[in-house]
């Protein structure tokens, strides 16, 4: 099987999508399974490979941090020909993607395709609801000649059903649980940070409108004197709003940046509690991670949160953006060790289960699946 994937995100951006068609592309590797991927040009990367076909790009004003590719038709079309995948992948539905699902129906590749963002919510965040039917119109239309489409989540599933979309598969995601893990130094962690309160509690993610970040504030802010004095906050990410966040932020709260790796993994794993009201998640790595790390989550209802959050067993499931809600599941927990504790396992033994080779293994059977149907058509 020969593969190319075409995405408007990859490494080293720093989002869901990126993070795993990376993941994806290492294990294609060490499976010794060709493949191509055609994504922007970006920052300077440690991640380098011949696998991966840079295309010139120019910052997207919207998100800084993400490319806007200007692709050359007649090169992509030379290199696709040269490669000869038998399947195209199309992960984003802009500019590359559309160079993916074009070249499909040119060269007559099958194509596939994978949803990742929920770019409807965003459009509440931003005052944009009224482009919503056009959205909608346009993702049908890029995504209608896919044999296949994956989604992350039921949830997800459930709302591109509802907006008639067809040919749905789950393609979940999975989480290193060798990185991932609740057995750092805890202590050691904390004194490199300079935190000295009695708990820790922490946030992973953009610093941007669509992620919900003005209601951790809030929520940093209504609990209780007593109970606040002892809590210091872990804001890690980056992000158009940080700025204006950092202004506003209680003294209890520290913005890090962006981690990642051990750096990042060591963080979870000393956390008392992972908080993260975003409402727009299509799946939601970063909670997959804290639960690795035997952190319990306190969540937005919403989203693919809601298919890994298991409401009093790992975490609290919250009504997005009520504050009050967000802020007795954390006064809960943090007066009930015992169950806190008993979470902290509970989420662990769940993501022990998420493999990622397993995972793959089953997205490259629908593959399989496609290629043949395709040929059976062909041929008879």
């Amino acid at each position: 099987m020969k593969l190319a994937i075409f995405t408007d995100t990859f490494y080293p951006d720093i989002n869901g999508a990126a993070r795993t068609l990376k993941r994806f592309c290492h294990y294609l590797d060490a499976q010794n399974i060709s493949f191509k991927v055609f994504a922007p040009d970006s920052y300077p990367s440690e991640y380098a490979s011949s696998h991966i076909y840079r295309l010139k790009s120019l910052s997207f004003f919207l998100y800084p941090e993400c490319r806007l590719a200007l692709p050359n038709l007649h090169r992509i079309k030379s290199e696709l020909q040269s490669f000869a995948p038998d399947l195209i992948h199309v992960a984003t539905p802009f500019n590359i993607g559309l160079c993916g699902v074009y070249f499909a129906k040119k060269l007559n590749i099958p194509l596939v395709g994978s949803y990742h963002t929920d770019f409807d919510h965003y459009l509440h965040y931003y005052d944009l609801q009224f482009l919503s039917k056009i959205l909608w119109k346009y993702m049908n239309w890029f995504h209608r000649s896919c044999e296949k489409l994956f989604v992350p989540s039921n949830e997800t599933l459930e709302q591109l059903k509802q907006h008639g979309f067809s040919n749905l598969e789950i393609w979940p995601r999975g989480v290193d649980c060798q990185v991932f893990h609740p057995f750092y130094d805890k202590k050691a962690v904390r004194k490199h940070y300079g935190v000295s309160k009695k708990y820790l509690l922490t946030y992973v993610g953009r610093l941007a409108p669509e992620k919900d970040v003005h209601t951790l504030l809030a929520v940093a802010k209504s609990l209780p004197p007593e109970l606040n004095e002892n809590i210091h906050w872990f804001v890690i990410g980056d992000g158009p709003l940080r700025e204006e966040l950092e202004k506003e932020a209680p003294l209890n709260m520290s913005f890090t940046g962006y981690l990642k790796g051990e750096k990042l993994a060591e963080v979870y794993s000393a956390s008392d509690l992972f908080v993260f009201p975003s409402a727009t998640e299509t799946f939601g790595n970063v909670v997959l991670e804290a639960l690795a790390s035997g952190t319990p989550v306190i969540g937005a209802n919403a989203g693919g949160v809601k298919n890994i959050v298991k409401p009093g067993e790992n975490g609290y499931l919250c009504k997005p953006g009520y504050v009050p809600e967000f802020a007795g599941a954390i006064a809960r927990l943090l007066n009930n060790e015992s169950l806190r504790k008993q979470m902290g396992w509970e989420g662990r033994n769940y993501a022990l289960e998420q493999k990622w080779d397993k995972i793959f293994e089953n997205l490259l059977w629908h593959y399989s699946a496609v290629i043949e149907e395709i040929k059976s058509k062909k041929y008879a």
